[in-house]
Order: structure tokens, then sequence, then C-alpha cells
């Protein structure tokens, strides 16, 4: 999402919240190429990319919540969260939902052998929220790579919470001077969202004219992308700023960690399936 800049900070050297803007850019481009390569050559290897990406999130999360006094029981959320995704791709929305259940439910019971109590209540909470918010939002979107052109679906789908986030930054950078939300990520401006609307319209609209449907729904991905974006990013910059952490993880250099990567996709992968399926169908 758009940031507005620091200072005397050159805007070609830093990125987001003052990161080294060359490595961001080359991390990102090495991580398309990646997902392209997975998406394009075999399916399942995306399932798979999907599995270890939340994984790394979840062990993330994991380790944020224990400066909280916070413990995730990790062992069976990893099985769960692997559940959930190739259960989404092989066998659709309702085998999705069930394995979500199973995987509170056993979380829950993984728990309670520790223990009752207010601790355990509140780590049986913390796992609940866990397992929504990483695999089955992530789920959405094997949703939509189970689909006959679920590849391209996919595609479009990550293409634009990127075209948001690049729309944002520049427009921020360029015009940026009404913060969006300082009390939470100061840096985030209202002109960078307007940049964020319309690259990701333009992307949308795009995408819709070479997958054979509408354009306006296009128009409305566009739309729709930065609020969901915006959201998801600014929801993970409390939950940090509730921890006392600036980024989650160090395992992407000059983004930060998974779930700092992850952040956007995952409140957007809900939406995409849906407006996708009633565009296209599926």
């Amino acid at each position: 999402m758009p940031e507005m800049p620091e200072g005397a900070v050159p805007a070609t050297t830093t990125g987001r919240s003052g990161r080294d803007l060359p490595t961001a850019v080359a991390v990102g481009a090495g991580l398309l190429v990646v997902v392209g390569l997975a998406l394009f050559v075999w399916q399942p290897a995306f399932v798979g990319l999907a599995v270890i990406a939340v994984g790394a999130a979840l062990w993330e999360l994991a380790q944020a919540f224990a400066r909280r006094d916070v413990h995730l029981p990790l062992a069976p959320l990893w099985v769960g969260a692997a559940g959930i995704l190739v259960s989404a791709y092989v066998a659709g929305p309702e085998a999705m939902f069930v394995a979500f259940t199973l995987t509170v439910v056993g979380a829950l019971v993984w728990r309670a052998l520790d223990g009752y109590g207010p601790r355990g209540l509140r780590d049986a909470a913390a796992s609940t929220f866990a397992v929504a918010y990483l695999p089955l939002m992530a789920g959405f979107a094997m949703l939509m790579l189970a689909q006959p052109d679920g590849t391209w679906r996919v595609l479009l789908f990550i293409l634009l919470p990127v075209a948001s986030d690049t729309g944002g930054f520049f427009a921020g950078v360029r015009f940026g001077r009404h913060p969006l939300a300082p009390s939470i990520s100061p840096k985030k401006s209202w002109e960078g969202l307007a940049g964020s609307f319309l690259l990701a319209s333009l992307v949308g609209v795009v995408g819709m004219v070479l997958l054979d449907g509408p354009w306006w729904w296009g128009v409305a991905l566009g739309l729709a992308t930065p609020v969901t974006g915006t959201f998801g990013d600014l929801a993970e910059s409390l939950l940090k700023r509730d921890l006392g952490l600036k980024d989650m993880g160090t395992l992407l250099p000059g983004h930060g960690g998974v779930l700092d990567r992850l952040d956007s996709l995952l409140l957007t992968a809900p939406f995409a399936y849906l407006m996708l399926s009633a565009a296209l169908g599926g």
C-alpha cells in the first residue's frame, strides 16, 4: 500500500518503511518468477509452495505471539494448514471448510492436553484466529486454482495487489501529503490510495479482457483490491504494533517476513474468488 516519504530519504533508495528499495524489488521479482513457474509448469507445485508459505507465516505468527506469552500449537496447525489447502484444491469449498473445522478442533484438543484455565483459553482463541487468518484465507486461492482457467485467475489475483502496492507506492512518494491512518501506519497516504485504485483497475480490466470476461468486472476488482489489501495491511500493522514489532520476520530481505508479504493477499483472496466466480463462472 501507499506510503509517504520521510524527511529527506530519497524515494529511489528506500521503499516501504524505509526499506532498501533495490533489494525489495529484486526479491519481489524473484518471488514472482518462482510463483509464475509453479503456476504454469505444474499446478501442484504451486499448492506445495502455498503450503510452505503458509507454514512459514504460521511459524512467524507463533514467534510473535510468544512475545506476549501466547503459544500456538504449531504441529496440528501445520498439518491442518496443509489439509485445508490441499482439500480446497482437490475437493472444493465444502472440503476446505471441513478441513478448517477439523484443524480448529485438533488445535483445541492439542492445547487442552496441556491444561485448562485462562492461559489455555487465550492460546485456543489465538489458534482459532491463526487458522482462520492464514490457511483458510489462502484456501480461496486454491479454489481459484482448481478452476479450468485457474492458472490465469490466480495470476490475476496475485497481480492485482502487486499493482495496488506499486501504484500506491509511487503515487504516495510523488504526491502523498495526507496520512491515511497515522496512528497505525503513518506512511500510508490518501494520495497513494488513489494511485492504488488507478493501477489496480487498469490491471483488472486487462486481466478480465484476456479472460474473456466483462471489462467492468475488472474495474470492480481494481476498486475492491486496494480496499481489501489496505485492510489486510493495516490489520497486520496494528497486530505488529501491539506486539512491539516492526516486521513479522526476516525471511525475505527488503520485505520482512513471509506474513508481511501475504497480508494484503490473504484478505483479497475470498473477494477475488467470489468476484471471479461471478464474472467467469465456476
